[in-house]
């Protein structure tokens, strides 16, 4: 029976199901949440430096969360599968490979390219909606029925009849638009939830059969998960060999209306596990809170220029302009809603953000997969096999080895005492990329 834990008087967190082996006399001192299992003791500053970590068992929520990625991602890359031949080509052309549109490369790399940006940019939004107002469950329950509405425009816009009388282009601009919506309030959602699904804070021992112990990492535990969503997301990115096969030998139609089926499938599942899930309650958005930062700092800093009155820290340097939102500088007087220790953790992250100007090269290269070249294979002889059907090579790599690095590779490294951080990994994957 559902049970509400406040923990802090400011955050509520809805605990749906007692984990098994829950001893409430195992309780840590500091954190109410935590609990220990049979064989199992809470770590100490000496386990902390000499004992194996390792990553604890994945809870069943969290599988919950996952098959509903795994849904969710088999219905876009299902439906994104086609879409290059969709617009380039025409409709039944003697000669040419399946199309509809008939708009050219030109126009169909535009449209696929604005599609990908469309489905990035909208979960900003998605972000806002639930942590302000609804939560993560309810706003990813409200974005995927206007998701489904966006699949059953394309479906039903791609039948025969529609082609032939022109209802094809504007029928896939208004799914775009509808389904990046739904995929905005979906994607910004989903990978917090799942990560939220395991609830053990503190670091803890547990004896292994064998009499060995080992340290039990919740950041192990979060990266596993982590990687196993990123490895159902792949999964279901396979989607678009069947879906392209249905385009290549039937039409267009029944590769779309596929994927709608399968996200009606992926509701269900998200559904099902309402009873399993922990559900944060929506405290603020983080998104509104940090503009409000910046914009206060920004002109905080500007007024104090102005005036000539900046302020040095300890080195006697100028302060950087976030600083001066900090609330113990009471530059401005006015009461805010945040602490120093915000802002300076918000300084952080927006440091650690450099990596990310990076990304925009590599996803310009990563694009190519899903459109250009999947003009350029249209010109080749690929035989019975559909030109579109090359881009799943990419997900089938990673099906294979993203097990292969969770459950050999990492231990490995750390078996030898070596650490491969985020950072390192990401600069790695560059490298192999380049």
């Amino acid at each position: 029976m559902a049970a509400e834990v406040d923990t802090d008087k400011k955050q509520s967190v809805e605990i749906s199901s007692t984990p098994a082996g829950y001893n409430a006399n195992n309780l840590h001192p500091d954190h109410a949440d935590d609990y220990l299992r049979e064989n199992e003791r809470w770590a100490t500053e000496h386990d902390l430096r000499t004992l194996r970590r390792v990553g604890d068992r994945l809870p069943t929520a969290a599988f919950f969360v996952v098959l509903t990625e795994f849904c969710e991602r088999f219905t876009y890359y299902g439906i994104t599968g086609p879409f290059q031949n969709y617009i380039q080509n025409g409709y039944r052309m003697p000669g040419s490979n399946p199309g509809a549109i008939n708009g050219g490369q030109h126009m169909a790399t535009g449209l696929s390219n604005f599609f990908q940006f469309w489905c990035y940019l909208t979960p900003i939004l998605g972000a806002i909606v639930a942590d302000q107002w609804l939560g993560k469950f309810k706003t990813i329950l409200i974005f995927s029925i206007i998701y489904i509405v966006g699949d059953l425009i394309l479906t039903l816009t791609s039948i025969p009849m529609s082609i032939r009388h022109g209802g094809a282009l504007p029928g896939l601009v208004i799914a775009m638009i509808t389904i990046g919506l739904g995929t905005g309030g979906i994607k910004s959602n989903v990978s917090p939830m799942v990560a939220e699904q395991y609830g053990r804070y503190r670091p803890f021992v547990r004896t292994l059969k064998s009499g060995k112990e080992v340290l039990v990492d919740r950041e192990l535990t979060v990266q596993s998960i982590f990687s196993w969503f990123y490895w159902a997301i792949n999964v279901g990115g396979l989607s678009a060999i069947a879906t392209t096969e249905l385009e290549s030998n039937v039409d267009f139609w029944p590769a779309f209306l596929l994927p709608t089926l399968m996200f009606v499938v992926c509701v269900a599942v998200f559904w099902l596990g309402r009873k399993k899930y922990v559900i944060n309650k929506p405290t603020g958005s983080i998104v509104i809170k940090a503009y409000r930062i910046m914009t206060t700092g920004f002109r905080n800093f500007r007024k104090a220029k102005a005036e000539n009155r900046q302020i040095l820290n300890e080195d006697g340097a100028r302060i950087s302009w976030m600083e001066y939102a900090k609330p113990s500088l009471n530059v401005d007087g006015g009461p805010v809603e945040w602490d120093d220790k915000f802002v300076d953790e918000l300084r952080t992250a927006m440091s650690a953000c450099k990596i990310f100007l990076c990304y925009p090269v590599f996803w310009l290269c990563y694009g190519q997969m899903s459109n250009n070249m999947v003009s350029q294979s249209g010109q080749m002889n690929t035989g019975s096999v559909p030109n579109d059907i090359m881009q799943n090579i990419d997900p089938l790599c990673i099906i294979v080895l993203v097990p292969f690095f969770d459950r050999v590779i990492y231990p490995g490294f750390r078996r030898c005492g070596l650490e491969l951080r985020p950072v390192t990994r990401i600069t790695c994957g560059f490298l192999f990329a380049a």
